[in-house]
């Protein structure tokens, strides 16, 4: 069935008796391909019925599907014609994991953060509005999505459409029972009929009719809608959207197509925006995503029959150190918390809150509370710890500020994947830490430069933590280069690991390989460069920056991020402010933003691999001289 799928539309040629067979080949489809490149898998082989529905009952690129997060795509991407692109899924210049509309024009809206759908289909639909044109906007949300304030934002604001009588279908995609589940006959019963044109138009009128009446009409219409309201509290287990003024379907099959395709077909014929309630199995038709969901969210490259990842890190990772270390200070330090926002896992949290159950908090897809949350521990005298991917932790840029660092308040920051991550492309490139941690008041900002250094930099700070720090670490192995050489850890202190004669490189965090290769390489050309890790991003050691500028003429800057307003930019700053009269260069991310790809293709595509870095030194020392 699937070699029939070559363009969007094509499976509404398809008899329904093909549906099953269809979604078969998909998740087939999906094994074949994501267990080559990776991805994500769980969530997609969840969602194959019920994208196939949508595709059966909208039109594209007329009509509009917004997938909240946006990794469970990959199913509509098959469906509208992009299969060969399966072929390099994730890979440089391949296909994104994620919506893109530069991609496809059946991608409605790029997405890759949670919580966001709403907030644009009710932007989609205010356009359509005011452009008077009909097409249907859809949007599919996860369960743990409504954990993020800005959905309840987008909901409240959502009463509007009906006002005005418009239509948006808002499918609530549950796959962790977190909801209530179905109660039988009478709630599929109360979804056909309510959900029925006429009944809707004779709710309607029976009401305004009512009202009407000299009076007695009033209370009488309250009177039957509180009656009416005790008996949906009964069946309606979605009574939390219907008090909100949104008309509720649910729970709904969600592997069921022919039922999936009637329910949508009836809510596309509203005038009003409806929430339909989706039950789902994540991992459904494999059964190693189905018994290890998590696992399977989010995967390497794998063996099929086996569930097992092909290639495994010989060394520990950065974020397997940060775990050890804050589990091993907790033991003897009462005041530490741990924090995450719904990635226990992909933070090294887990383990934390295993053997820390009191004192760890998951606090779901909520980074803005996340962090005065942490706020309001740390002013009571405790050590919150928030570890978060560095993207993530964009969305709470104004607590940072407001509640943390206004209050100086000694909240600890675990900044993972920071720098470039790879696959997953735009949306998760964390590359814009420096800048807007820096910038903040109060804040201090440390990158180790290989593991040692992060283990010794994060018992350092829970020890004398004053005010808010954060520590942005990769998501690579660990470095052990110069780690023998590691000097103890001091506030604000850098440290020379090389002295040379003709430049100097100030390498940040985990740019330390990339630098060392760099080196290596001049040497061959007969020039003698130093190496320095600066540790402190902020405050910046400028004692050792004075020192310095006293003994060499070319200064290079080598971050894995934005140039504009990043480590080099304040290096540079101070040293013009104090007058040095040799040259300071910054490499680092130009005002871009970055595709997926592997690491590895990525620093040399934005120059900032050891020979591209090797090959602008030695165009400046050949430019100096």
């Amino acid at each position: 069935m699937l070699e029939k799928i070559e363009h969007a539309n094509d499976i509404k040629k398809l008899s329904p008796e093909n549906y099953p067979v269809l979604a078969k080949d998909i998740r087939r489809f999906l094994l074949k391909h994501v267990s080559k490149t990776g991805g994500h898998l769980a969530s997609n082989l969840g969602i194959v019925e019920l994208t196939m529905a949508l595709h059966l009952v909208l039109d594209f690129p007329k009509d509009q599907l917004i997938f909240d997060v946006g990794h469970q795509s990959y199913v509509h991407k098959i469906l509208t014609g992009r299969k060969e692109g399966f072929q390099n899924l994730r890979q440089f210049h391949g296909m994104s994991g994620f919506p893109k509309r530069k991609e496809s024009d059946c991608d409605a809206f790029h997405s890759g953060h949670s919580s966001m759908s709403l907030s644009a289909a009710l932007g989609f639909a205010a356009a359509r509005n005011l452009k008077g044109t009909d097409e249907t906007i859809a949007v599919v949300i996860g369960d743990g999505a409504l954990s993020g304030g800005m959905a309840y934002e987008a909901l409240n604001n959502m009463v509007r459409l009906r006002e005005e009588k418009q239509n948006l279908i808002v499918i609530l995609n549950d796959n962790r029972m977190s909801i209530a589940e179905n109660v039988g006959g009478m709630s599929r019963y109360l979804n056909k009929i309510r959900t029925n044109k006429e009944y809707v138009d004779l709710k309607y009128n029976v009401k305004h009719s009512l009202s009407k009446v000299p009076n007695i009409g009033k209370p009488i219409t309250k009177a039957i809608e509180r009656s009416k309201n005790s008996i949906k509290q009964l069946f309606i287990p979605g009574m939390f959207f219907e008090d909100m003024g949104l008309t509720y379907i649910g729970p709904v099959d969600g592997h069921n197509i022919p039922l999936l395709v009637d329910t949508l077909t009836r809510a596309k014929q509203l005038k009003e925006p409806i929430i339909i309630h989706v039950k789902t199995k994540k991992g459904k038709g494999y059964r190693h995503a189905v018994h290890n969901p998590t696992k399977f969210h989010g995967v390497s490259p794998f063996n099929v029959k086996t569930g097992e990842t092909l290639s495994k890190s010989a060394r520990p990772s950065y974020t397997d150190i940060f775990s050890k270390t804050l589990i091993e200070a907790a033991k003897t330090d009462l005041s530490i918390t741990a924090v995450t926002a719904a990635m226990p896992d992909g933070t090294g949290l887990q383990a934390f809150g295993k053997q820390y159950p009191e004192r760890f908090f998951d606090v779901g897809i909520a980074e803005e509370h996340a962090v005065t949350f942490c706020a309001g521990m740390a002013a009571r005298g405790l050590k919150p710890v928030f570890a978060v991917y560095s993207t993530f932790l964009q969305r709470g840029f104004d607590q940072m500020i407001h509640d943390t660092a206004l209050g100086n308040d000694p909240v600890i920051f675990g900044v993972d994947r920071s720098g470039l991550v790879g696959a997953d492309g735009e949306t998760h490139q964390g590359i814009f830490d420096i800048p807007f941690l820096c910038m903040i008041p109060n804040f201090t900002v440390l990158a180790p430069a290989n593991g040692r250094e992060l283990k010794e930099m994060l018992e350092y700070t829970l020890a004398n933590v004053n005010g808010p720090t954060a520590i942005k670490y990769s998501r690579e192995e660990a470095e052990t280069l110069y780690e023998d050489a590691c000097e103890a850890i001091h506030y604000g202190k850098g440290q020379i690991l090389k002295e040379g004669k003709d430049a100097v490189i100030i390498s940040v965090g985990n740019m330390l390989a990339e630098s060392v290769k760099a080196i290596e390489l001049l040497e061959k050309h007969g020039y003698n460069i130093g190496l320095v890790n600066p540790r402190y991003l902020k405050p910046m050691d400028t004692e050792l920056l004075d020192q310095l500028a006293a003994r060499y003429s070319l200064i290079i800057t080598v971050e894995e991020g934005i140039l504009h307003g990043g480590f080099g930019s304040m290096v540079t700053q101070y040293l013009y402010e104090h007058h040095y009269h040799g040259q300071v260069h910054s490499i680092g991310i130009h005002d871009s933003f970055v595709e997926h790809g592997s690491i590895r293709e990525l620093r040399n595509m934005l120059g900032i691999d050891g020979e591209s870095i090797a090959k602008d030194v030695l165009a400046l020392i050949k430019e100096a001289d």
